[in-house]
């Protein structure tokens, strides 16, 4: 009985000594690190390695998005104010724009700092882009044009998380609740 009974809590222990325990969706192993060639919102070109050292959300979208794209980066605003300073500090969000055509570094600085100053905007062109989407499995297309040549953009409304080395850990949809939202966040900064 005593053997059992010690088999059991050394398993537990072990358990709760393991892989952090993640309350959005767990990526840990199943996507790649980060990495990417883009230009940011300054008009400098910048690679993923320039941005280790900080948990990383990534986030695509475009800056004329009606809905998805203001509703996120508010949320994910929202969500880091609720950790402590030192935390948010800790945190970057990376705003890849997949409409170059109207996105360009001026535009993209202007909408991000609307967010706050952990917000960076970035984007490339066609091939950069399809290179980065395809990376993370993400889609993202062109509706057609208006006769004011306005067009909408189709593309994913997750988040990608990313500890300090780079390493995915999270998948944030838009339907995990807010308080696992920030509980992850905290994670993900002591992940480091």
């Amino acid at each position: 009985m005593r053997q059992c009974i010690m088999t059991v809590f050394v398993s537990l222990w072990l358990m709760g000594c393991g892989e952090q325990t993640w309350q959005t969706k767990d990526l840990s192993g199943l996507m790649p690190p980060l990495a990417f060639n883009l230009v940011d919102e300054n008009g400098n070109d910048v690679t993923a390695d320039q941005y280790l050292g900080r948990s990383t959300l990534l986030f695509f979208g475009f800056t004329h998005c009606p809905d998805i794209c203001p509703t996120t980066l508010a949320r994910l605003d929202a969500a880091t104010q609720r950790l402590k300073e030192t935390d948010r500090d800790d945190i970057q969000v990376l705003f890849v724009s997949v409409d170059p055509r109207r996105d360009d570094p001026a535009s993209l600085r202007a909408y991000t700092d609307a967010f706050g100053p952990q917000f960076i905007g970035l984007t490339g062109n066609k091939a950069a882009l399809d290179e980065l989407t395809r990376r993370y499995r993400v889609t993202y297309g062109y509706g057609e044009e208006d006769g004011n040549g306005n067009y909408e953009v189709s593309h994913s409304s997750a988040v990608f998380a990313f500890n300090e080395q780079g390493k995915a850990r999270v998948l944030i949809r838009d339907s995990d609740p807010m308080d696992a939202v920030v509980a992850d966040l905290k994670t993900l900064v002591d992940d480091g």
